[in-house]
């Protein structure tokens, strides 16, 4: 009876079910997507919301050169004296024992990741950090803080921060490849020697600087400043004969910064722990480029 009264729906009902069903898919997968591109906008603007502070900052130091006019006074003196360079010219036998010896200094050096808990003079400490100190910056702003951390509880509020962070990276960041590379250095997110070393050495990237009467003062190419002065940094406690592994904050930066009450101008770039190596402490068996590997000349 049904099939005699609408014979058009008995011939074509398979085609009009197959687009109902095809516009059900449809409208799901149109609210998917809609839900996916708000879950990535939400993604976009957290990521947003945390940079935007180091961006706003780095953008107030790019000047203009048209916008330098009479009522800028400079950071330093106006009248600023200038010295005689006091230099002895070394002679080339010099130049050569002298290249071969550093060279030989900082080819020793390794990352360990096993500490002595053996104490060391703070006093030590204090002249590696003076030297790292001595990094060039833009305009001389010397834009770094080393906050230097012996305390038990300090360093133990920091590990387990920077190890929360780091089994996030291990197990949701990383990708596999990544994870894979690192499999034969047998490192994974247990930073037991933020704890064991005596002294952790933080440095903070100051994105400005504040005068006496609290004004923002600008400081130029303070990432590549402060990476130098890291450099320089890992380079004296290899000659003081002591040893350290870059370690990094990842997101767990603020958190810290918030420990050490440091200023809302600074941010937390790398840790360094400081000491003496583990009496069982191994190093992988790695070997650096050969200098034709790294070298261009023309």
């Amino acid at each position: 009876m049904f099939s005699q009264s609408f014979p058009f729906f008995n011939h074509y009902w398979p085609f009009l079910l197959i687009g109902f069903i095809f516009y059900v898919l449809g409208n799901v997968f149109a609210k998917s997507s809609k839900v996916v591109r708000h879950t990535k906008q939400i993604f976009k603007q957290s990521y947003e919301d945390s940079t935007s502070l180091e961006k706003e900052l780095e953008e107030e130091t790019e000047l203009e050169q048209d916008e330098l006019d009479d009522e800028f006074v400079p950071a330093l003196p106006s009248d600023l004296q200038h010295i005689p360079f006091v230099y002895t010219r070394p002679s080339p036998e010099q130049l050569v024992q002298r290249t071969q010896e550093f060279y030989e200094l900082v080819a020793a050096r390794r990352s360990i990741r096993s500490f002595s808990s053996d104490p060391v003079s703070k006093d030590i400490i204090r002249e590696i950090i003076k030297a790292a100190g001595t990094a060039p910056s833009g305009a001389h702003t010397e834009p770094w803080t080393f906050v230097l951390v012996s305390d038990v509880q300090i360093k133990a509020q920091i590990r387990e921060i920077v190890e929360r962070e780091e089994e996030v990276n291990y197990k949701r960041r990383m990708g596999k490849q990544w994870t894979t590379d690192l499999k034969p250095l047998r490192t994974n997110w247990i930073k037991e020697y933020l704890t064991t070393a005596p002294y952790l050495i933080l440095v903070f990237k100051q994105m400005y600087g504040l005068t006496e009467s609290g004004e923002r003062k600008n400081h130029y190419y303070h990432d590549i400043s402060v990476a130098i002065a890291c450099g320089i940094l890992i380079t004296a406690i290899q000659a003081a004969g002591l040893v350290t592994v870059v370690s990094t904050p990842l997101n767990g930066g603020p958190s810290i910064r918030k420990i050490l009450n440091r200023p809302a101008n600074e941010k937390l770039v790398l840790v360094f722990p400081v000491g003496y190596p583990a009496s069982d402490a191994t190093m992988p068996d790695l070997h650096r480029k050969h200098l034709s590997e790294i070298l261009v000349e023309f």
